[in-house]
C-alpha cells in the first residue's frame, strides 16, 4: 500500500467520523428520532465509507505502469519547453 492510499483512508475515516458526529448532535438535539435511527445512521456512514474505499483501491494508478526514470526524464523535458 502506498503513502497517497494510506492518506485517503485516513481522510476519508476523518470526514465520515465527523459527518457522523455532525448528524449525532443533529438527531440528539433538534431533530427528534427514534432509537434505532442512530444505528441506522451509523450502518450507513460505515456502508459509506466502506464503498468509497472499496472504490478507491479498484482505480488503477498510472504510475504503477511508468518507469520512474522515463517520468522524471518527461518531467525535466516539459520544465524546459516551458
Amino acid at each position: 500500500m502506498k503513502k497517497k492510499d494510506i492518506t485517503f483512508i485516513i481522510g476519508l475515516t476523518i470526514l465520515m467520523g465527523v459527518t457522523w458526529i455532525i448528524g449525532e448532535l443533529v438527531m440528539g438535539l433538534w431533530i427528534a428520532v427514534m432509537p434505532r435511527t442512530h444505528i441506522i445512521w451509523f450502518a450507513v456512514i460505515v456502508t459509506i465509507t466502506l464503498a468509497i474505499s472499496i472504490w478507491h483501491s479498484f482505480i488503477e494508478d498510472k504510475s504503477d505502469f511508468e518507469d520512474p526514470k522515463r517520468a522524471k526524464y518527461e518531467r525535466k523535458v516539459n520544465k524546459r519547453r516551458k
